[in-house]
This record gives C-alpha cells, sequence and structure tokens, in this order.
C-alpha cells in the first residue's frame, strides 16, 4: 500500500497551483518546515509572507491580500488557526466572505509528542460553526491535493484540516471530487459508518472485522463537513440496521452532531467514536493516542457490533 504525508501534499499542491495561478500568496506563522508552506517559499518567495508567531496579525493580514483580489493561505497548527485567530476569521474574514483559505495542520492528536496543548479537538466545531466557512476533512494524501484544489476554486473562506503523518491511500489519484458530497468507500448492506478525516483508515479496517463476523458494513467518508448534502447522507443510511459515526475531534459540535441531525425522525440505532468531551495528552505515537481514547479500528467494530444489534 502506497503512503504519502498530508502536509508534503499539500506543499506539492500549493507549489503546483502557484505556478498556475499567480493570484495565489502563502502566509505562516513561523512553522513552515512543519507545514511545509516552505516548499512554496522556495519557489515564489516573493509570494510569500513570514508572518512569525503572530497567527491573528497573519489572519488580519490574510485579509487584506484578498481585498486586493489574492487567494491568501494562511498556515499553522489546527489548533492555533482556529482557536488563536478564532476573532479576527469570523469578524475580519467570514461576515465579509473573503477568499481566505485556511490551513490547520497537525489536527486532532496526530501532534502525539505535544499534547493537550497542540491538539485540536474543538477546532471542527469552532470552524464549522463560522457562517459562509467551507470546511474540508480529507483522509488521504491525494485527497488533500484535491481539497487543495477545490478551496481555490470556491469563492470565499475555507478551512482544511490536515493530519501530521504519513497515511496509506485511499483515493486514487483519478478520483472525482464533489464539494458536499459523500463518497461511499466501501459498499455494506447492514451497518452505515461515516467518517471525516483519518478516521476513514480505522473505519475500513473495522469494516473487514466486522465482515469476518458476518456484518455487512458500508463505510461513508465526508470530505466536507460543512457544506454537506444532507439528502444524501440520509439515503445512505435507508434500510441500514444501525450507523456509527466517526471523528478524531470533540464529539460536542462535530460530525456526530451533524448527522444525527440529518438524520432525525428515521429511528436508526446510532453510535458515535469520538474524543468524549476530554483534552487529549503526550503520547509515544499517533497510533497509541487512538487507542487510548477509542479511536483505533477496535472500537470502531466494537461500534459497529452495537450498531447491527450484536
Amino acid at each position: 500500500m502506497t503512503t504519502h504525508n498530508q502536509r508534503k501534499e499539500y506543499g506539492k499542491k500549493l507549489v503546483e497551483l502557484g505556478r498556475k495561478n499567480p493570484d495565489i500568496v502563502v502566509l505562516e506563522a513561523d512553522l513552515g518546515k512543519s507545514t511545509m508552506s516552505c516548499l512554496f517559499e522556495q519557489e515564489f518567495p516573493e509570494r510569500y509572507f513570514e508572518m512569525g508567531i503572530a497567527e491573528q496579525n497573519m489572519t488580519s493580514f490574510a485579509g487584506g491580500l484578498a481585498l486586493t483580489g489574492k487567494i491568501p493561505f494562511t498556515n499553522t497548527f489546527a489548533v492555533f488557526a482556529s482557536g488563536r485567530a478564532y476573532d479576527q476569521i469570523r469578524q475580519s474574514i467570514a461576515t465579509a466572505k473573503l477568499n481566505v483559505k485556511i490551513v490547520g495542520s497537525s489536527s486532532g492528536m496526530s501532534d502525539f509528542g505535544d499534547g493537550a496543548t497542540h491538539q485540536a479537538i474543538d477546532d471542527m466545531a469552532i470552524m464549522s460553526a463560522i457562517p459562509n466557512m467551507t470546511v474540508f476533512t480529507p483522509c488521504d494524501g491525494i485527497e488533500v491535493g484535491m481539497a487543495v484544489e477545490a478551496a481555490v476554486a470556491t469563492e470565499g473562506p475555507c478551512y482544511i484540516r490536515l493530519c501530521r503523518n504519513d497515511l496509506e491511500d485511499i483515493f486514487p489519484a483519478d478520483a472525482e471530487y464533489k464539494v458536499g458530497e459523500p463518497v461511499v468507500l466501501r459498499e455494506g448492506s447492514d451497518v452505515a459508518v461515516y467518517t471525516q478525516g483519518i478516521m476513514a483508515h480505522g473505519a475500513l479496517k473495522a469494516a473487514e472485522m466486522a465482515a469476518a463476523e458476518g456484518i455487512s458494513v458500508s463505510v461513508i467518508h465526508i470530505p466536507t463537513v460543512k457544506p454537506l448534502n444532507e439528502e444524501s447522507v440520509r439515503k445512505l443510511a435507508e434500510s441500514k440496521k444501525g450507523v456509527v459515526v466517526c471523528e478524531e475531534s470533540n464529539i460536542r459540535g462535530g460530525l456526530n452532531m451533524l448527522i444525527a441531525y440529518q438524520l432525525r425522525g428515521m429511528g436508526i440505532p446510532f453510535e458515535s467514536v469520538a474524543v468524549m468531551d476530554v483534552f487529549g495528552q503526550s503520547g509515544s505515537n499517533h497510533t497509541e493516542l487512538l487507542e487510548h481514547y477509542g479511536l483505533d479500528e477496535k472500537h470502531i467494530f466494537e461500534k459497529i457490533k452495537k450498531a447491527a444489534g450484536k
């Protein structure tokens, strides 16, 4: 299985799009070698702005660039992109529908060594709650490229959530990408599992485990948490015995609450895999933290069994 790193694929795609579109500019908050915006700096130093550890200023500056017709990409860790610059995003960018692309790197608990202060478990709730914001949650490196292209084509503010670590490829290189449309990664008749971001990987493994016990599982990836086609979400849950929703973020204000709302009135048993309203902590690796917080394939498998009534 081929693997790619979302951050590296993001940096390469930025350079590729920057060659085609001279209006793309990039802003960084002193983390260029981590977010991989440094690749854009190497290619286009005159279109790269190192703002230092000043996320609020970076975000306001990006708004000003958007007003001149530029397409600015801001870069920092997801926890700082969504939290430290919230007021500037809300007041200066979202209310005016400015064409700023906010990229949150090292999302979820993928920054496993730095603990709660650097792990973004609330960014999905924050960014999804801001009107006019499009929220991208790619599951692998290939999808990152498609998400960045879609963000450039989308007029208005966007948030792109990226994992820190290497991920196996799920999408083929020529996959079709539609903003707002769920993607069925695996067909199944008993249980529908909805995922966002990296959780698609564990869900696919859990679906294999379930198949060994005679449970047919459909795995449905959500490329954009916002917007999201409610009709498609409901249709994919029809005739299922149960539903499981998986996210590497706080259950409050995240994908679980969104899907539960969209499936309202259907009466389908519902199980959740999410961070249960707690902060993260330091760990030896990302996998260790996913297991500790009940976000790995074994816990997803247990939820699938419950949803199937077994």
